[in-house]
């Protein structure tokens, strides 16, 4: 028996089987345009009744069709008639019709990018090739249709007492406003101007991640791989920038090996093109890194979101900025639900932000739409007072973690010699007024100067 048959009579046999298949079974998937009658009419009956339709109710329906030759109808009827009422185990026949409608999809997928490159579909051009194809890789079967609140208390209830999974923060603060770290399938965007800092935080994020023993992936489309793993270098090695390069080899090597016994992690770092990739090539670079090193990220660094591309538009002149920069964010998110793992990237502040000692929600850049698809975002304030205490300041903008009024600006020590951020003293937390301005006293400056003196002195391989 084929499968398509298989399919088709178990439709009509309980109501379980088409409830949980009937939504990802597209008519085309069908050779025949027999099994294409007969699935489109049980799947409209379905819909509209709520049951399975009887051999005879569909043998009356068939009639209906008037397009219809009379060998057409004599096909149709005698197929409805020979289906047998045994029915097939249920698990064994999910699983079945799962692979079944992925091995279709991937088959028309590449007959429409066959006539895609061939030029034979004049409609689409080769860029949207790699939609069409990650579309019919991504078929599967998601039969959850939602939390029903009265049945399902009991897990409700299980899921207040659980723990949930977490890529923490060396940063006080940070896991005071995240409560623990950043949890899974969650998009996190640092906000701030050019030089501010913004790259220089995810490579330190990055780095503190690694040292936990967690894979970290970094994608980075402004600067190349070798700069972004030389800021890691200096941050992990404990090493000015500068001075990287004066290391003789065998003590690169020494710290190198020293830093390789502490974490048990991986750093992969990607480099793509400034404003030629989307979620689909970071989509398939996640699946490549599974298949060819068995490498799974606990968290992705994308640097920066501004200059990715959107899979839905790609002809991004047609677009306005609000349109693209909303859908490569929600494209990023989806990414981030789809593989279990938060992400951190980060978007340019309006030239009204540049230098500004406070930053809103108005000063992102090209999207407003932006924060509304961000679970955590946060602003990286620098001003010349701040620089002078080898500090940043932190804005929270939008927090789904936490109460973005608790903690609504801290700040942090910076640096940027060693790429580096670090805890400062309660007392400078105590310093920041409301009103986003720094009050400093004779007193604090000593002891943030002391701070950005001895922070690291003990970090040594």
């Amino acid at each position: 028996m084929k499968v398509e048959t298989l399919i088709l009579k178990n439709l009509l046999l309980t109501e379980e089987y088409p409830r949980k298949v009937l939504p990802f079974i597209k008519q085309e998937y069908f050779e025949d345009r027999t099994d294409q009658v007969i699935f489109d009419l049980t799947s409209k009956y379905f819909v509209k009744y709520s049951a399975v339709p009887t051999v005879e109710a569909l043998t009356i329906e068939v009639g209906k069709i008037t397009s219809l030759s009379d060998d057409q109808f004599k096909q149709i009827t005698q197929t409805l008639e020979s289906f047998d009422k045994e029915v097939t185990e249920l698990d064994w026949l999910m699983d079945t019709t799962e692979k079944w409608c992925q091995d279709r999809a991937i088959y028309l997928a590449l007959m429409e990018s066959i006539k895609i490159a061939d030029g034979s579909d004049q409609k689409k051009d080769a860029g949207a090739i790699p939609s069409i194809l990650s579309d019919a890789l991504a078929v599967s079967f998601d039969n959850h249709i939602g939390h029903d609140y009265i049945d399902d208390y009991e897990e409700r209830y299980e899921s207040y007492h659980r723990v949930e999974t977490k890529v923490p923060f060396d940063l006080d603060f940070f896991n005071k406003i995240t409560k623990g770290g950043l949890p899974n399938k969650t998009l996190n965007i640092a906000l701030a101007g050019t030089g501010v800092g913004k790259s220089l935080f995810m490579c330190h994020v990055a780095s503190s991640v690694l040292l936990q023993g967690r894979n970290v992936l970094y994608i980075t489309m402004e600067m190349a791989e070798e700069k972004i793993a030389e800021r890691v270098d200096a941050n992990l090695l404990n090493v000015d920038i500068q001075q990287l390069a004066q290391l003789p080899k065998m003590m690169f090597e020494n710290k190198i090996t020293a830093l390789s016994q502490k974490t048990q992690g991986k750093l992969i770092v990607k480099e793509y093109p400034t404003a030629s990739a989307h979620a689909g090539h970071f989509r398939a670079l996640l699946n490549d890194l599974a298949l060819k090193k068995s490498f799974r990220p606990e968290i992705i660094f994308i640097d920066y979101l501004n200059i990715c591309t959107s899979q839905r538009f790609r002809n991004a002149s047609g677009v306005n900025s609000y349109t693209m920069v909303k859908s490569i964010a929600e494209e990023l998110r989806g990414l981030a639900v789809e593989f279990n793992v938060p992400i951190v990237s980060a978007t340019q502040t309006t030239r009204s932000g540049y230098g500004s000692s406070d930053v809103d929600l108005t000063d992102t850049s090209e999207s407003f739409g932006l924060p509304a698809t961000a679970d955590l975002m946060f602003a990286l304030i620098s001003t010349e007072e701040l620089e002078e205490q080898n500090q940043i300041m932190v804005k929270q903008l939008k927090n789904r973690y936490y109460d973005p009024t608790l903690n609504k600006r801290f700040v942090v020590g910076i640096d940027r010699a060693k790429m580096r951020l670090y805890n400062v003293e309660q007392e400078a937390q105590n310093n920041i007024m409301d009103s986003g301005q720094i009050k400093l006293n004779e007193d604090t400056v000593k002891v943030l100067t002391n701070a950005s003196k001895n922070k690291f002195n003990d970090f040594t391989f």
